[in-house]
């Protein structure tokens, strides 16, 4: 409990704990605890923007089968397409803008800090329960950036400063890579009924 407490708190004793202590790659199946953190963490990614779609436009029972599979559609490819963005920049800028060089374990140990940081994404679910305001989100956003910045802090022992610009680079990609793709598929949709109402009907 006092773990969690200090982990809120971003205190880096209690992520060196977490990640160098509770999760030792060699007491723990690190492949295996690689693959779920990154299922839960894609689960909650696409919760995530699957409640910001919803704020924006209206989901009820009466939508068509082809505006729901297009929905759904948009956040896969929000999710995939942001993602690997996220975490092509956020190696890339690891190793430009920190200057840490190392084998594929390394990767695997930044890319599972990345993940186990990004814990705030769990509050998520709390909106599953409670009518929160999509703002409640951004906010959470927030705590995950500042949370990336003192594991990947840990993890490196680089600069603060240079963490929180490694971070805020790949958030920003991320964002960005997101809102393109919510826009083409917008574009997709609209166009496409468009040729639906354009399309003549023959009668017997």
């Amino acid at each position: 409990m006092i773990v969690l407490i200090d982990l809120i708190l971003h205190k880096p004793k209690a992520y060196r704990h977490l990640l160098f202590n509770l999760l030792n790659p060699q007491t723990l199946n690190f492949q295996g605890l690689l693959w779920k953190s990154a299922l839960g963490f894609l689960l909650l990614d696409a919760y995530r923007i699957m409640v910001l779609t919803r704020s924006e436009e209206e989901w009820g029972l009466s939508m068509s089968f082809s505006s729901l599979f297009w929905r759904f559609s948009k956040i896969l490819m929000d999710v995939l397409f942001g993602n690997l963005a996220f975490l092509s920049i956020f190696l890339l800028a690891t190793r430009n803008l920190l200057y840490t060089v190392g084998g594929a374990s390394r990767y695997k140990n930044l890319l599972l800090a990345i993940l186990i940081s990004s814990y705030f994404k769990i509050f998520l679910i709390a909106m599953m329960v409670w009518e929160l305001p999509s703002s409640v989100i951004f906010i959470i956003d927030v705590f995950v950036l500042s949370s990336n910045t003192v594991a990947l802090k840990v993890v490196t022992g680089s600069g603060m400063s240079r963490c929180a610009e490694t971070c805020f680079v790949a958030h920003a990609v991320k964002l960005f890579v997101g809102q393109l793709t919510v826009f083409h598929s917008s574009r997709f949709l609209q166009d496409s009924k468009i040729l639906t109402c354009e399309m003549p009907i023959y009668s017997m």
